[in-house]
């Protein structure tokens, strides 16, 4: 399997969004920061792109290393069969 390269671009909307730096298409990710919020961060818009970037990735990682270890020999059959079983929570 081949590594994918990203590149954090700002887009002519103002928009910074995530995508492969080797495709065309829709980008992997789009951040849309309010006129209050870019006053806020001044010259920060890409460091604080990068680390919501760096956070989400993080957490999408997490994730998958949790989904990887559920273990579903302690849960009824019937309880995930009926939809009562359910791997993760948003809150």
């Amino acid at each position: 399997m081949s590594a994918s390269l990203y590149e954090i671009v700002e887009l002519a909307n103002g928009d910074v969004v995530l995508q492969r730096a080797d495709e065309e298409g829709e980008p992997l990710l789009c951040i849309r920061f309010s006129t209050e919020s870019l006053s806020l961060m001044r010259d920060g818009k890409f460091d604080v792109a990068k680390a919501m970037i760096e956070a989400g990735m993080e957490a999408a990682g997490d994730l998958a290393d949790a989904e990887e270890e559920v273990d579903l020999s302690d849960v009824a059959e019937t309880d995930v069969d009926a939809g009562l079983y359910n791997k993760r929570t948003l809150h």
